[in-house]
């Protein structure tokens, strides 16, 4: 093990970084250096969140472009159309993009937690460091790179929502957020077929068979912290989403990926009534 050498600050750091490649690359690294047992971990360890010249969260690095708008103010756009079709890729690699971000803000924020925690969300961040990645080479092939389309920032706006309590973020990202991509992943890879696009199919279903497991990981990390508080997670869950505004759920829903993950039956009866 290096000494000074700390998982969480270095996650950090990699948060910071606002080129899409070189953060991927950053993640990557981390995850290795942590696997081969190179890193120290300090769970207790009360890290401050990074201020810009503005005193405002200097969270999360990001490019300057793409420009992020409100999702009524996204164009629609057919995927039957070269810039269609390559928007529809660049809309998932900006949530992958996010999703980077999402798992390494989980690794340093919240203190006091498991190893297992941290390895766990450290894990989950290469994993959508390497969907953003083949999601930007195949938009390369299409002409664009990620930064060419409008996006909007769903995904951080309920996690700078949830960042004071672990239990609310286990509950409203990967439970909530994350897990509309098991519903929404089948129908976009029928769009993408239709269009042609073969390869967009085979990345989407990696990135399908990930996507559950990283459900699963806020799905077991929410249990647990709802059995140390003593509370039940479903009414628990319900109290939450009201609380942090979280936004309707549409149907259809993807069932058999949601067992997959770990939704128990009465969550699964839920979801309809949160549609």
């Amino acid at each position: 093990m290096i000494l000074g050498m700390d998982m969480r600050e270095r996650a950090l750091q990699a948060l910071l970084q606002r080129e899409p490649d070189e953060k991927a690359a950053a993640v990557t690294a981390l995850h290795e250096a942590w696997l081969a047992h190179a890193l120290e971990l300090r769970p207790e360890a009360q890290l401050r969140e990074p201020l810009d010249a503005h005193g405002r969260s200097a969270l999360p690095g990001r490019p300057d472009r793409p420009l992020l708008v409100l999702p009524r103010d996204l164009p629609p756009r057919s995927p039957q159309t070269a810039e269609g079709h390559a928007a529809l890729i660049h809309a998932v690699a900006h949530i992958e993009f996010n999703a980077i971000n999402l798992a390494l803000d989980a690794v340093w924020r919240f203190s006091g937690l498991p190893a297992d925690f941290y390895g766990d969300w450290l894990r989950v961040a290469r994993e959508e460091a390497l969907h953003f990645s083949l999601l930007q080479a195949h938009l390369r092939t299409l002409g664009h790179a990620y930064g060419d389309f409008e996006a909007h920032d769903g995904l951080w706006m309920m996690t700078a929502r949830t960042s004071e309590d672990v239990l609310a973020r286990m509950a409203l990202v990967p439970r909530l957020l994350e897990a509309r991509g098991l519903d929404a992943t089948p129908p976009m890879q029928a769009r993408l077929a239709r269009a042609g696009d073969h390869r967009a199919v085979e990345i989407l279903t990696l990135i399908l068979r990930d996507e559950v497991g990283h459900v699963e990981v806020g799905n077991r990390w929410y249990r647990h912290l709802c059995a140390q508080r003593g509370l039940d997670p479903l009414m628990h869950f319900r109290s939450l989403a009201a609380q942090h505004g979280a936004p309707r759920l549409k149907p259809p829903f993807n069932l058999e990926a949601r067992r997959r993950a770990g939704f128990e039956e009465a969550e699964l009866d839920e979801l309809h009534r949160l549609s």
